[in-house]
């Protein structure tokens, strides 16, 4: 491997599909407003699953259907890791990249994490839109009771309070990483923790490092370069 491509949000909001933290993630249960840090976690999940399913739902499952975008076509042979979770890359014909947060096109069973489990397709197209909740509840197996483990399904999703198991292909992501001689950063804000892993990584091996985005965070590196413009942007310099 030479160069790795990690992707962030900021690449699919050129296909339309909204970023996870964006103002149009918040969700109101009862008086009370949740952020999308709130909403996409397991507690939330466990203890409100007919809330976090609608909000799921209606935040990510509504653009499954949305194409990928010239940056995506432009990535189809490079090697890459993408924290996010719509699929895009794989409909651009990239075969062999890393997600490394999930799809939406797929659950598993809710389980301890660490635990070996089956990814299995998503039952989004028998969702019944109007009666969203019970419908949800319903196809995810989910009773009054709340989610059973080895039994309910859970959305393949990494959420912001789990942690990078090999159900997320950390180690791969990780060999990724030490074997790259290049990383180039395209669209993401370095706020979770694999953007970190990977600069950690990159800082101990001295390599190059790009970051590319309209707003892009300040690293603590001195062989890194910023390209502040749009991903559509840099893949035509």
């Amino acid at each position: 491997m030479s160069t790795l491509y990690i992707t962030g949000a900021g690449v699919s909001a050129q296909s339309g599909i909204p970023t996870f933290r964006g103002e149009d993630g918040f969700w109101t249960i009862g008086s009370r407003n949740y952020t999308p840090q709130q909403m996409a976690t397991r507690a939330m999940y466990e203890h409100n699953p007919g809330e976090f399913l609608c909000w799921y739902y209606k935040r990510f499952v509504t653009y499954q259907h949305h194409g990928p975008n010239e940056v995506h076509h432009w990535l189809r042979d490079k090697a890459l890791i993408t924290q996010n979770i719509d699929g895009l890359d794989g409909k651009a014909g990239n075969e062999d990249y890393l997600c490394i947060h999930g799809r939406i096109d797929k659950v598993t069973l809710f389980h301890l994490q660490g635990q070996p489990v089956e990814i299995k397709s998503a039952p989004w197209d028998l969702v019944d839109e109007s009666n969203l909740k019970k419908s949800l509840l319903e196809l995810f197996r989910i009773s009054s009771r709340g989610p059973e483990l080895d039994y309910s399904l859970k959305p393949y999703v990494l959420l912001f309070d789990e942690f990078y198991t090999q159900l997320y292909q950390i180690d791969r992501a990780q060999r990724m990483f030490e074997v790259a001689t290049k990383m180039v950063f395209i669209g993401t804000s370095f706020s979770v923790n694999i953007t970190q892993i990977a600069l950690e990584i990159a800082k101990k091996n001295q390599i190059d490092v790009e970051v590319v985005d309209p707003n892009p965070a300040h690293i603590l590196y001195d062989k890194v370069r910023y390209h502040k413009m749009l991903a559509s942007d840099f893949i035509n310099l």
